[in-house]
């Protein structure tokens, strides 16, 4: 058996044309997976009963077992999913003024080894199936009907969870197939979906090309040198070639690739390096984000002091830079950007 979320909209009709039932049961099938958010395929009952006892006989409805849930004193919401094989990964929830955002995960444990994120101390375990990435945004919806919450009220999703989104490429793009359809799918804004990498330079291109999305590039450094000390994916596409890369990403002309750098004290955060990134970033359509870090026992950054991040930012404002730092919600929780680690709760 396999599970039905692995099937994109038309792997689904080509499914029923297969064992000769017309194609449109697929977008049925699909409106209660993903709008009318079933629990299992007895609730789909514009479907006749020889159908469901058909898709049950070959298909199963998976869902990711919660294994623990952590709220924050912001009412940030960390979730623990255990998956069928015994791994772990974890998405977080995160309540804004008038919607939601879920950071979502696509790998169990995360390959390119930063040394300022608590995710790389997990070593790599596998990629993310299409129905365990999808997943997590059809639970995050559930929760939050079950709230008494307009299910809609999540609008937007960040790829920033577990992993790298870039190296689980084709199971990303087929879930954010479903994510964007607007007839039977998810319904999401491509305005309001937010794909992060570490820096995968190829693949910035591709997915340009392949798809509509916002991109976010974890920047953290202005040289090669310390960049690649921090970050060893810049020892295979530098700085040169990530910024290349980012100037053909294809996005709309008032659109903006976002820059994410993660402040750590006495490491990138001089005035000297807030006026390299504006060097760096001044040829291309950017707006940063500055991420005070999030500190964790496993890393020996600090975070700079208030004073510190200022000056920073004030320098790229000052430089016509767009720029911002970004509040990090659920830190109290290890729910923040760069703590997520999947550990089990005993």
């Amino acid at each position: 058996m396999k599970d039905i979320l692995d099937f994109t909209r038309q792997d689904l009709g080509e499914w029923f044309e297969n064992k000769g039932i017309r194609r449109f049961r697929a977008d049925q099938v699909f409106k209660w997976l993903y709008l009318k958010l079933a629990g299992s395929f007895e609730e789909m009952t514009d479907l006749g009963k020889a159908l469901r006892g058909e898709l049950a006989e070959h298909f199963f409805l998976g869902t990711l077992e919660l294994e623990n849930m952590e709220t924050s004193v912001d009412a940030t919401k960390k979730f623990l999913h255990r998956l069928a094989d015994g791994e772990y990964v974890e998405s977080v929830l995160i309540p804004e003024k008038e919607h939601y955002t879920l950071c979502v995960s696509t790998q169990a444990g995360c390959a390119m080894n930063c040394k300022f994120c608590l995710t790389a101390k997990t070593g790599f375990k596998r990629n993310l199936t299409m129905g365990e990435i999808v997943g997590q945004v059809r639970d995050a919806r559930r929760f939050i009907a079950q709230q008494g919450i307009e299910p809609l009220f999540l609008s937007n999703i960040v790829f920033m969870g577990m992993g790298e989104p870039l190296a689980n490429y084709d199971n990303l793009l087929r879930s954010l197939g479903v994510i964007f359809d607007t007839d039977f799918g998810m319904k999401f804004s491509r305005r309001k979906v937010t794909v992060s990498t570490s820096g995968i330079a190829p693949k910035i291109i591709q997915l340009g090309l392949d798809t509509e999305v916002n991109l976010a590039v974890s920047l953290n450094a202005t040289d090669n040198e310390l960049r690649s000390s921090l970050m060893p994916v810049n020892r295979t596409w530098p700085i040169e070639a990530l910024l290349a890369a980012c100037k053909e990403f294809e996005m709309k002309p008032r659109n903006k690739i976002t820059f994410e750098y993660i402040l750590m004290s006495g490491v990138n955060d001089s005035d000297a390096h807030a006026h390299d990134l504006v060097r760096l970033l001044s040829p291309i359509r950017a707006k940063v984000n500055l991420i005070p870090f999030n500190e964790h026992p496993q890393a020996p950054f600090k975070r700079p002091s208030r004073d510190r991040i200022n000056a920073f930012l004030t320098i790229l404002l000052n430089r016509n830079m767009t720029a911002i730092v970004r509040k990090s919600k659920g830190d109290d929780i290890s729910a923040a950007c760069g703590q997520l680690k999947a550990a089990r709760i005993e």
